[in-house]
């Protein structure tokens, strides 16, 4: 009986196989967040950071070949647009207020500078992968909105414009403001990443760099800045032509752009898979 009484009041071991599940489940989902949060503090790998900033060399031709034939002006390029702005001051500018296109390009591009660089700095190094990834996205972003702009006709998206070349569209300059910011993402990213030969919007820099590089004539392994200078020259040149062909057979300006958001968006997915740079 006594036996009985004390099997009663004794405490009966619990099961708590469950709660355990369910903790090793918590850990579990917190070591996830954490290596996927992790992966965005790591520094890309340096030997493959270049290859994106080449496909921006073909973008940059794209726009310029595109926004120039459009719009009278550069997005990319601003030495072009000094000089229209220039001209415009003894009214010889081709357009009417054709300076203030390439004023506001100039302008937008030093804000973007200032911009992406002061951004850079604020949320990390510039070879982090969150640093370049949010970057391309914002240029991503950028172009897509100048590209919906001209789509969803807020401004005139014929090529060539059957509009008369004295009605001045002053709307145009909010594609040319957003495309002309994003592009001072991609020589920002240039410099953050070591790649300064390949500037993305200069072309002036890269030719003098290229043929006065003492070793242009070495074998192709053994000077890799001038491989990547004299391939940044050939996609740029090979984008303009394209955007002005492209431009020329659809009649529009946005198709190109929408083509560049394509790549802008491509870069930004290569940046999440890049490898992560080896520490020795």
């Amino acid at each position: 009986m006594l036996d009985e009484e004390k099997a009663a009041t004794q405490p009966k071991p619990v099961n708590d196989s469950s709660g355990n599940n369910s903790s090793s489940e918590h850990l579990s989902e917190a070591k996830s967040r954490s290596t996927f949060f992790d992966r965005f503090s790591e520094d890309l790998d340096p030997r493959y950071v270049y290859l994106p900033l080449l496909v921006c060399c073909l973008a940059t031709g794209l726009t310029d070949g595109t926004l120039y034939n459009a719009y009278g002006t550069f997005v990319s390029m601003q030495t072009g647009n000094t000089v229209f702005v220039a001209l415009g001051t003894s009214g010889q500018n081709n357009k009417p207020y054709g300076w203030a296109r390439s004023l506001t390009s100039i302008g937008s591009f030093i804000v973007g500078c200032v911009t992406f660089s002061r951004f850079h700095a604020l949320i990390g190094r510039g070879r982090q992968r969150r640093t370049v990834f949010i970057s391309f996205l914002v240029q991503t972003i950028f172009v897509a909105l100048a590209a919906g702009i001209i789509q969803g006709g807020l401004i005139d998206g014929r090529y060539p414009s059957r509009r008369d070349p004295s009605d001045v569209d002053f709307a145009e300059l909010a594609p040319i403001a957003l495309l002309s910011f994003q592009a001072a993402g991609q020589i920002v990213n240039s410099r953050g990443l070591g790649v300064a030969e390949v500037p993305t919007v200069v072309i002036t820099t890269l030719l003098c760099d290229l043929v006065s590089d003492p070793n242009i004539f070495a074998p192709f392994a053994q000077n890799p800045k001038r491989n990547k200078r004299a391939i940044a020259f050939t996609l740029t040149l090979v984008g303009a032509i394209a955007g002005g062909f492209i431009s020329k057979a659809t009649g529009l300006v946005q198709n190109s752009l929408w083509l560049v958001a394509a790549l802008k968006l491509a870069i930004t997915v290569f940046w999440f898979f890049c490898g992560k740079e080896k520490k020795s």
